[in-house]
């Protein structure tokens, strides 16, 4: 059994543990009225999926960290011997699912002393530089092991040493047992779902989980994104944002072109979360009512002509939505690592579903957009907003921006971002964010806003935008808000008013937004990563504006990090 020396002291620890510092977003309870409705059918099946759920994270927590695993018995064996002190850390550890994480100030946290975050996380071999990888991958094409080299580059592998060369290894082969148990648990969950589209999706996805074969991924992303009136969710979700080891091969050159010569694209390694939870119906039929205008907005994309999207222009947008209420998130959804995730826009454009016709799915988090604390946000908006604008502030109005977010992802270029590597999804955030700003005004002349709701979004979203650090470049969420926050301020979308508030010049963010639209798009469509990179580092500059606000919000909101309380998947756990 293997031993770890903790990284934090027992006064730290106290500290960021205690509820000033530590927000809790509560997930459903066992007398939710939400499952108390549900018909007894889907309450068995739920039962089900969450233990599903909760496989994963044991599978995601080897993907993200070679030590998670050893460290978590690590610390229930010190805690058994009353170890404040392991009590403590695995608080922490829980809540951001691992060794290693970034808190609220993004700040490094690494709980066990010498264990730190790697470029390739759990997914390649924690002695592995940048240059051997580049270097063994080089030699393994010119000696002819193409298909070695093209296993070792698929978003589900991962890679190990195999003597002087590297291996790639099919996620399901490496953790068959476990995913085969998630498998038995949805098949059960199929036999008593009273929804007979969900049931279908079920045993795709388990059929996915029992053989290593990308093509039954895709068949189950595709059933997925089609599912709408279901009472039930159950996702695996598949995202390549943690992976900075496959994103550095673009930066050489040589080993690219001997790539590109065999078709093969570097695709960073996908993290796998699991979303469980209960459709709100009354919150989906809000959501659904942008999806009328959604091939308007594909026809107004900058140079539209140019690429091929996944919404068209004509016809069905292919795109569902859904409001939950969630019962779990694990795994990659649940990861508190200065913040967590609000919603997702699903399968990436990466993925085998999209070339087989399969649309995207966008799925809404309620408990996770909900603000507990008014009082704290009224003291906010007291330290950092105009007085003359609090009318237009609505928490709200966020949702709506988010909703415009998650449908950005939809539109613009399906392919030549994996060019741009380590910016890659700095870029697509940005291109999200700015989707949903820069036609707010087109979707207020159609009906979709009236001019209130068009002033709230705006100024909600100047306001909320700001930071209370710099973050690291890793933070593709946090880094883009940065770029924003000086495109705009250089451009006069805001100013600060002499005592240190922002005022939002409303009639001009929504012309700069499509100015900054427009920036984004050409970089995605010409794969330029050079380009990319210098586009970053002009606006990822935290300017004086930032940390005057900065100052402001770390006086009002001391929180770190922060956790999910799931009293009803624990119930159901047990069950």
């Amino acid at each position: 059994m293997r031993e770890f020396e903790f990284n934090l002291p027992v006064e730290e620890l106290e500290k960021r543990t205690h509820k000033d510092y530590l927000v809790t977003k509560k997930m459903l309870t066992p007398d939710a009225k939400e499952y108390l409705e549900l018909a007894d059918g889907d309450k068995e099946a739920l039962k089900h999926l969450v233990k599903a759920a909760y496989i994963l994270e044991k599978i995601n927590m080897q993907i993200d960290c070679h030590e998670n695993l050893e460290f978590k018995a690590f610390l229930e064996r010190e805690i058994k011997k009353g170890n404040r002190q392991a009590k403590l850390t695995k608080i922490l550890f829980d809540a951001q699912k691992g060794i290693n994480a970034i808190d609220n100030m993004s700040t490094i946290i690494n709980l066990a002393k010498g264990i730190e975050t790697k470029a390739g996380k759990g997914v390649y071999p924690n002695d592995l530089s940048k240059e051997e990888f580049h270097s063994i991958l080089s030699r393994m094409l010119d000696s002819g092991e193409v298909e070695a080299v093209r296993k070792i580059l698929t978003q589900r592998s991962v890679v190990e040493r195999d003597g002087v060369n590297l291996i790639g290894i099919d996620y399901i082969d490496k953790w068959a047992q476990d995913f085969a148990l998630m498998a038995d648990e949805l098949e059960k969950a199929a036999e008593t779902s009273t929804n007979a589209d969900f049931n279908e999706y079920l045993k795709l996805q388990a059929a996915a989980l029992r053989k290593a074969d990308p093509m039954l991924d895709a068949y189950a992303d595709k059933k997925w994104a089609t599912l709408q009136d279901t009472p039930l969710e159950f996702t695996i979700t598949r995202e390549n944002y943690e992976d900075e080891m496959t994103g550095t091969i673009v930066e050489n050159a040589e080993l690219s072109e001997k790539l590109k010569a065999h078709g093969i694209s570097p695709i960073p390694k996908d993290f796998l979360g699991g979303r469980v939870g209960i459709v709100n119906k009354k919150g989906t039929e809000a959501l659904m009512a942008i999806k009328q205008y959604l091939p308007t907005l594909a026809q107004n994309m900058p140079y539209n002509n140019e690429y091929t999207q996944n919404i068209s222009t004509s016809g069905d947008a292919k795109q569902t939505m859904v409001d939950v209420d969630l019962v779990a998130v694990t795994g990659d959804v649940g990861e508190f690592r200065g913040g967590i995730t609000l919603a997702e826009n699903l399968p990436n454009d990466d993925k085998l579903s999209l070339t087989i016709g399969g649309g995207r799915r966008n799925v809404y988090h309620r408990q996770i957009r909900f603000i507990s604390d008014m009082k704290k946000l009224q003291e906010r908006l007291d330290e950092i907003l105009d007085k003359d604008q609090h009318q237009f502030y609505l928490d709200e109005a966020d949702h709506w921006f988010t909703i415009g977010h998650e449908n950005a992802h939809s539109l613009g270029p399906r392919e030549g971002s994996e060019k741009l590597g380590k910016y890659r999804n700095i870029i697509e955030e940005n291109k999200a964010d700015m989707g949903s700003l820069a036609f707010v005004d087109l979707l207020t002349e159609l009906g979709m806003y009236t001019e209130e709701q068009r002033k709230q979004i705006i100024v909600t979203t100047i306001a909320d935008n700001f930071l209370k650090s710099k973050p690291t470049l890793s933070q593709a969420h946090r880094v883009r808000t940065v770029m924003q926050n000086k495109y705009f301020a250089e451009r006069g979308a805001y100013d600060l008013t002499a005592d240190g508030k922002i005022h939002v010049n409303i009639d001009k963010v929504v012309p700069i937004a499509k100015e900054m639209l427009s920036e984004i798009v050409r970089i995605q469509i010409d794969g330029d990563f050079a380009r990319a990179e210098q586009y970053v580092t002009d606006n990822f500059v935290w300017t004086e504006n930032m940390e005057i606000i900065a100052k402001k919000l770390q006086k009002i909101n001391k929180t770190l990090n922060g956790q999910v309380e799931s009293k009803l998947a624990e119930k159901l756990l047990n069950e």
